[in-house]
């Protein structure tokens, strides 16, 4: 199934629960607005084109499971809802994006029932464009690599990153599509490791060739010449720096060095032209991430802890933005990307 998608039957969001992988693969429900917050909060949902779709998924919810009486009550209540989602993770700007445009098009229904058709016809747009543009962005991407290239990928920025399809991941499978002979070098990504639960789950699931470091061996393998080209996601793109997992700045800076490409993919989405990095606010995760791996303690509880789950990458070290309108190289301009 998608990664997100809506239930009709019942009118409620199913999603797999990537908290679980590669274990376990569990469909959840989410029923309530607060349901969806601890599943974003939580990471049992990720990735900026999947919490773009929560977030419209989530403004639908919120008409389905309201009992306003009048058109004024809905509204407020689908205002709040908004705000509630957008606030549970403030980096990712594809969240925030996903209830604006939904609640955009709420604004021209005339009655209660306009507004949950409105909103749930959006929402599902929002989840077709996802898999559309991926697969467009692929296809752009596939041409920056070449037959028997080694990939090196930081985070999870695949299928399970967006509604299907995948960004980094997605420009991968083009290339294979395309017939050509592409490996994947997997970073653990600590302290959550979504590159060695879910990146690496996927791509063995794909039967695409992968081998799992740790975050702390990406330099050593660019020394060695053991990666061609390196593709990473973004959670948000400002017109100076892309934002992503941290640990990306570093890698960026390593390939660099070495002269090694360093390529992000991201939909138009994911853009934000308004503001700049210094604007942006990074989510800091909670210490009992560092401090302990699955339920055994590796660190001493009263440790200070610092846990930001994003860095920014100033844009002098990415060589491009593969996005489903095209590849642009920097420095770029808004109207470039928006064509």
């Amino acid at each position: 199934m998608r990664t997100i998608d809506w239930d009709s039957k019942k009118n409620n969001i199913i999603m797999i629960d990537q908290t679980l992988l590669p274990g376990d693969y569990k469909i959840i429900e989410c029923g309530t607005i607060e349901s969806l917050c601890e599943a974003i909060k939580s990471l049992r949902v990720r990735g900026a084109p999947a919490l773009g779709a929560a977030g419209g998924f989530g403004v639908a919810l919120a008409a389905y499971r309201s009992n306003a009486s009048t058109l004024d009550a809905l509204m407020d209540e689908l205002d709040k809802a908004g705000k509630n989602i957008t606030s549970t993770r403030p980096t990712a700007v594809n969240l925030s994006w996903g209830v604006k445009r939904v609640m955009g098009v709420t604004e021209d229904a005339n009655n209660i029932k306009e507004v949950k058709m409105f909103s749930l016809e959006e929402a599902k747009a929002i989840a077709d464009e996802d898999v559309e543009k991926n697969r467009e962005l692929g296809g752009y991407g596939a041409a920056l690599l070449e037959d028997g290239d080694t990939v090196m990928t930081h985070c999870n920025a695949g299928r399970l990153a967006c509604v299907d399809w995948g960004t980094a991941l997605g420009v991968i499978r083009s290339a294979r599509e395309e017939g050509k002979d592409i490996k994947v070098i997997a970073c653990e990504t600590r302290p959550l490791n979504q590159g060695s639960r879910i990146t690496a789950w996927e791509l063995m699931e794909d039967k695409i060739p992968v081998t799992l470091i740790t975050d702390s061996m990406s330099g050593h393998v660019m020394r060695k010449g053991m990666v061609d080209k390196v593709i990473v996601g973004a959670d948000r793109i400002t017109q100076d720096a892309v934002f992503n997992k941290i640990g990306t700045y570093t890698h960026s800076v390593i390939a660099k060095e070495h002269g090694i490409p360093f390529y992000v993919a991201a939909p138009v989405s994911t853009f934000d032209f308004e503001h700049l990095e210094d604007e942006i606010e990074i989510e800091l995760r909670k210490p009992d991430e560092l401090k302990y791996f699955g339920n055994r303690q590796i660190a001493p509880l009263d440790v200070e802890v610092y846990n930001p789950a994003f860095d920014a990458t100033p844009m002098e070290y990415v060589g491009a933005v593969i996005t489903e309108n095209g590849v642009f190289y920097p420095p770029f301009l808004i109207d470039e990307v928006r064509i």
